[in-house]
């Protein structure tokens, strides 16, 4: 059995051994291992996932995926013909290897970053659903596939960690929407049993292994997708309980995290240099709405607009109609060259590395030689304004719900290792103590702990 954090920007999967919480490290190449792989697909053509996934599900399996899946894999046996007449590897990448292989060439092949903040989408077409959950099993089985490599043994087994909310809209029919997404996956690819527990709750559990005595704990959980909090009645005397119901005082969540963070700071830092806050010839500000489409790589629609024929006629009159026509230039060839993530990626990598040092240095030499743009500390926290008042409302809200203060705020998530986002959550409650948990590893280690508790 395993706990298993299908997350939005990585996956990671741990297991109890004597008692403890064990991070198993994953094979990503034949000289590295890692505790995550970034949730992250390649693929030479959307259609070569399908086929993939039915190459490597079992016998029982391939028949049932076979009826419902009749078209696309014949559509995808032609895409295999066509690559290997060009000589073109048809295998699908997973993790750092997949956005390696995006950036080498953004305008071929098929590559998505973060398919988990798409699930409970509305205005989906069944299609649609049917590809997100093809997504989600081809990542599910190559995770499953390197666990049980590194355990030599089979899993089958398992809790998923699952956000509050999936979306801001439509409520639990978005919730139900993900998790039937997340369960089908799960099971097509060889997990018999599938429970899933809130991540804010499961990094409790492991935050609860360390307590002497009774506590109200406010978890806040900065994920790549989603924020969570929950307030939590935690101590040494709940840890064997398998009914924790009436110790979950409050939860609340959003759809405000990471990839907003990353979003925001590519608008505010990045885009100025691609004609945002620039100025048509006649003095009138210039249009926005294809900067927000360009970096909204979290939105199928938006991207949608952006990549049209329609808006890349609409960009070249802008730079006709633009003071600055180069800087406008600049952003056709985002247009052009499919750069989106590119830029996102860029951003993403920028707020990394402001966790260890005043001002980073991004190079966007892909969209013209030479361009480098210098973001801060002081950008990020001013770009993502209203991302962080999302969070610290989060937080109110969790209390007023629960209608208790917490004795102590424990943090954890990848986003939260920014120390703009950890300072902001303390300055919340500033007489609260504040415990920065294991960002990575939190959530993954609750899971294991309530998979043996109910499993066993």
């Amino acid at each position: 059995m395993i706990g298993f954090d299908y997350g939005t920007s990585n996956c990671s999967v741990a297991r109890m051994v004597n008692g403890q919480p064990q991070i198993i490290p994953l094979m990503i190449d034949d000289n590295h291992q890692s505790n995550t792989i970034a949730s992250n697909l390649y693929a030479p053509d959307r259609d070569i996932i399908c086929h993939w996934l039915n190459q490597h599900l079992s016998v029982e399996q391939q028949a049932l995926f076979k009826k419902s899946h009749s078209l696309v894999l014949q559509k995808a046996q032609r895409a295999l013909r066509e690559l290997n007449f060009d000589g073109i590897a048809t295998d699908l990448l997973f993790g750092k290897s997949a956005l390696e292989k995006y950036l080498e060439d953004p305008e071929e092949g098929y590559y998505i970053k973060s398919p988990k903040s798409f699930l409970g989408a509305s205005g989906l077409a069944p299609t649609q659903i049917q590809l997100f959950e093809d997504i989600v099993a081809a990542m599910m089985s190559n995770v499953k596939q390197l666990t049980e490599a590194q355990l030599q043994r089979e899993v089958t087994q398992t809790v998923i960690g699952r956000p509050i909310n999936f979306q801001g809209l439509h409520g639990e029919e978005s919730n139900q929407q993900a998790i039937t997404v997340l369960t089908n996956a799960a099971k097509r690819v060889g997990f018999k049993s599938v429970e899933f527990q809130y991540e804010p709750v499961a990094a409790g559990f492991e935050f609860e292994a360390s307590l002497q005595q009774e506590t109200r704990v406010l978890v806040v959980d900065i994920g790549g997708g989603t924020s969570d909090c929950s307030m939590l009645l935690m101590g040494p005397e709940f840890i064997n309980s398998d009914d924790r119901v009436q110790h979950l005082l409050a939860h609340s969540g959003v759809r405000v995290a990471g990839n907003d963070f990353d979003i925001q700071l590519a608008l505010q830092g990045i885009m100025p240099s691609l004609g945002m806050h620039s100025y048509l010839k006649t003095g009138t500000p210039m249009p926005t709405a294809s900067f927000y489409q360009a970096v909204a790589i979290n939105n199928i629609n938006e991207q949608t607009k952006f990549y049209s024929a329609k808006n890349r006629r609409d960009l070249i009159q802008l730079a006709r109609d633009a003071k600055d026509s180069a800087l406008i230039e600049r952003l056709i060839t985002v247009h052009d060259h499919k750069l989106s993530y590119q830029l996102v990626n860029a951003a993403e990598q920028a707020k990394i590395n402001l966790s260890g040092q005043d001002s980073h240095l991004i190079s966007l030499t892909d969209i013209d030689n030479g361009l480098t743009i210098e973001v801060d500390n002081p950008l990020f926290k001013q770009a993502n304004t209203r991302t962080l008042a999302s969070i610290g409302e989060l937080m109110q809200s969790a209390v007023k719900q629960a209608q208790v203060q917490p004795d102590v705020i424990f943090v954890t998530g990848g986003t939260a290792k920014s120390p703009v986002i950890s300072d902001y959550i303390q300055q919340q409650m500033p007489c609260t103590p504040m415990v920065i948990g294991d960002h990575f590893g939190s959530v993954t280690s609750g899971l294991a702990r309530w998979a043996e508790q109910i499993y066993r």
